[in-house]
């Protein structure tokens, strides 16, 4: 047996026949079987659909699971209804997880940071009346956020808000 390139289509056999390895002719035992090709992840996604509603997070954390993505989108969307109770509660009884424990931390930095700006721009408010204005435009910009990083919650993924917008108090 000669190893090299094979020949081309033009030597000894006629136009549009190659010619193949004795192991890769049809009904040869020696033929390797054909698998499907693998399909690659696509480059830039830090988030890999693993099957069963799981997803892998970055920095081998583990599989994310449906429930902590529902207790993850709760720590957002909680704030619709009780502020920053939402997603302390979420930080304080479901910490184990690290994919949990990083939305809960990033949205309680959101509500603290909303309350701390409330507080401050109706203080400032009281002698300077344009400044009302403060709260509310960064209200404006917690709420645009939430939805954001709610969204990247119940996809399985994790994405950073600004840190003008989620002050880091607590560590992701």
């Amino acid at each position: 047996m000669a190893y090299g390139p094979p020949p081309s289509p033009g030597q000894g056999q006629p136009p549009g026949r190659q010619q193949q390895a004795p192991w890769q002719q049809p009904g040869n035992a020696w033929q390797q079987p054909q698998q499907p090709p693998q399909q690659q992840p696509q480059p830039g996604s830090a988030w890999q659909q693993q099957g069963g509603g799981t997803a892998q997070m970055p920095g081998n954390v583990g599989p994310v699971t449906d429930d902590e993505r529902t207790w993850s989108l709760m720590a957002y969307v909680g704030q619709f209804l009780v502020g920053a109770i939402a997603p302390a509660i979420v930080y304080i009884s479901k910490a184990r997880s690290p994919f949990v424990r990083r939305h809960a931390a990033q949205g309680l930095n959101m509500g603290l940071a909303a309350i701390a700006v409330w507080f401050v721009g109706l203080l400032l408010s009281l002698a300077v009346e344009v400044l009302i204005w403060a709260p509310l435009l960064f209200t404006a910009a917690v709420i645009f956020y939430l939805v954001y990083a709610g969204r990247a919650a119940n996809r399985g993924e994790f994405r950073a808000v600004p840190p003008f917008v989620a002050w880091p108090i607590l560590k992701k």
